[in-house]
């Protein structure tokens, strides 16, 4: 499971959503998380679906990979549903045996939030599919530049948030190598309790502590090299411009978010108190 997750990842491509300002991408992506939650009725709920599963093959991503950022989420949207099923009231009661209460308002909660987190984890994947660390690193510098007034070091903060991202796959990379080494020295890691298994994953954490550190010092020594200083002086060797592609963009979500509250509208909301 540890190999799904591909968070941070980059995948070359020439797709129009590739092309997009970073500045634009970003804010696109906010919006369309807002847009999430505004979904009040299934027929909302399934154009939100939709639209993100139209920006996926306008990306040219391909489809198994974007499939595959879904595997380490699975535990989480099940446990997260079944809460849902079993401890939300309201709406008309479906099964009402002994402690086991089921009511049509706890399966819809449990539906929406399955659907949102899916929608989450492929849009947040989405804008690091289509966008290299250093344009993404670019466009948090610009949109958060207004900080720089309170004299907070926003091309710092882009540089963190960015190198998060970045090395995420790396160290996916790196638990997996780990995890390998210690079973080829005879440890046991898939066998026993749950108190056995947590106690086995001592020597791949601390090994990964000391990998993570190692390599936070060399990146930090091969930025010294180069002269890195951030902040005021530094050029880039690519501008940011905005074309007319971002403004379409940003149309098409306006025109997305409209649709979303005609349809909350007319629809009304599904889940009832």
């Amino acid at each position: 499971m540890i190999r799904d997750i591909t968070i941070g990842q980059y995948f070359n491509s020439t797709s129009p959503v590739h092309r997009l300002d970073a500045r634009m991408k970003i804010i696109l992506t906010l919006i369309f998380i807002i847009s999430i939650f505004l979904c009040k009725n299934f027929a909302s709920l399934g154009l939100m679906v939709a639209f993100a599963f139209f920006i996926v093959l306008l990306s040219k991503v391909p489809l198994k990979m974007v499939l595959k950022s879904m595997k380490p989420i699975a535990i989480i949207v099940v446990f997260t549903s079944l809460l849902n099923i079993f401890y939300i009231r309201g709406g008309t009661p479906l099964i009402d045996w002994k402690f086991i209460h089921i009511t049509s308002n706890g399966i819809f909660t449990a539906l929406f939030m399955a659907v949102r987190i899916a929608s989450l984890v492929v849009v947040s994947s989405m804008l690091t599919y289509t966008t290299t660390p250093t344009m993404l690193t670019d466009g948090l510098e610009k949109l958060l530049s207004p900080l720089k007034l309170f004299k907070i070091p926003v091309a710092t903060l882009a540089m963190m948030m960015t190198l998060a991202l970045r090395f995420i796959p790396t160290l996916v990379d790196e638990i997996d190598r780990i995890t390998n080494a210690q079973k080829a020295r005879g440890a046991n890691l898939d066998d026993g309790n749950f108190i056995q298994r947590v106690k086995a994953l001592v020597p791949i954490i601390v090994p990964l502590f000391i990998s993570s550190i190692r390599r936070a010092y060399e990146l930090a020594d091969a930025m010294d090299c180069r002269c890195y200083t951030g902040g005021p002086g530094r050029t880039r060797m690519k501008q940011m411009k905005f074309h007319a592609s971002d403004f379409v963009s940003l149309g098409i979500m306006a025109i997305f978010i409209a649709g979303i509250v005609v349809l909350n509208h007319f629809f009304g909301a599904v889940l009832v108190k």
